[in-house]
């Protein structure tokens, strides 16, 4: 977890650095809808590669937003959801995809109006 005196002075640089890359974002909008498995979350992100994934899903355990659950089974069972803190980044990432899905609605329009 990051401490006090590593965070930034800016509370948007904060929670750019906890979840400002391409991939912890759409590791984020898939534990939204569900706990994964590590299989699932790989499948739904295809171009990431197993290592990324690892780290990625390790450095949001660590800053807390993430859980990591470990079944003692054969063979061992590991589900991934949201902590409390990260379900907290649900009207963010909402609203993320409400501005996306606008922003894909003015460039369609734009584009078929040149056409």
């Amino acid at each position: 977890m990051i401490t006090k005196k590593e965070l930034p002075l800016c509370p948007v640089a904060t929670t750019v650095g906890l979840i400002g890359n391409k991939w912890k974002l759409l590791i984020l909008r898939d534990l939204l809808t569900a706990t994964k498995r590590f299989g699932e979350l790989r499948n739904s992100l295809p171009e990431i590669s197993q290592k990324v994934l690892t780290q990625n899903l390790r450095s949001l355990e660590e800053d807390g937003i993430i859980v990591r659950q470990v079944y003692a089974e054969v063979p061992p069972r590991v589900e991934y959801s949201l902590s409390e803190l990260g379900d907290s980044l649900r009207p963010i990432i909402n609203t993320m995809a409400e501005w996306g899905i606008e922003y894909q609605k003015l460039i369609n329009t734009e584009t078929s109006e040149i056409i």
